[in-house]
């Protein structure tokens, strides 16, 4: 089973991949910064977000392999919004953006993110 720290940086590298992959232009660099670079409030959050979707594939058995790439896109976007609300008292409206209102580069990163985190649950099975 993968450790907190290194299911927080799964998902961290997972962003980064994803955003290096997806994003048009050259993306910001707090978007690319590597772990040991990134706040503390946000490496609680990946490792918080992690481990939500990790116990999710776990309580379906799997079977979370039967959603859609939007509906596993969706289940990040909420749990980082959760964590977002746990760690400002009032966010900027642009850091709780519902789904559809975020650009494509984040929804196909985000979808990537819990499709990488579904791999490990069967790697460790």
């Amino acid at each position: 089973m993968v450790n907190t720290e290194q299911g927080g940086q799964r998902f961290r590298n997972t962003w980064i991949a994803g955003v290096n992959q997806y994003y048009p232009g050259t993306p910001k660099p707090g978007y690319i910064a590597p772990w040991a670079e990134m706040a503390k409030w946000e490496q609680e959050s990946a490792i918080a977000v992690y481990e939500q979707i990790h116990q999710f594939v776990a309580a379906t058995a799997g079977k979370t392999t039967q959603l859609s790439r939007e509906q596993k896109g969706r289940f990040v976007c909420l749990c980082w919004i959760g964590q977002i609300y746990k760690h400002f008292e009032s966010p900027k409206a642009s850091y709780v953006a519902d789904w559809t209102e975020l650009p494509e580069w984040q929804r196909e990163t985000d979808a990537n993110i819990f499709e990488a985190i579904e791999r490990d649950w069967f790697q460790e099975m």
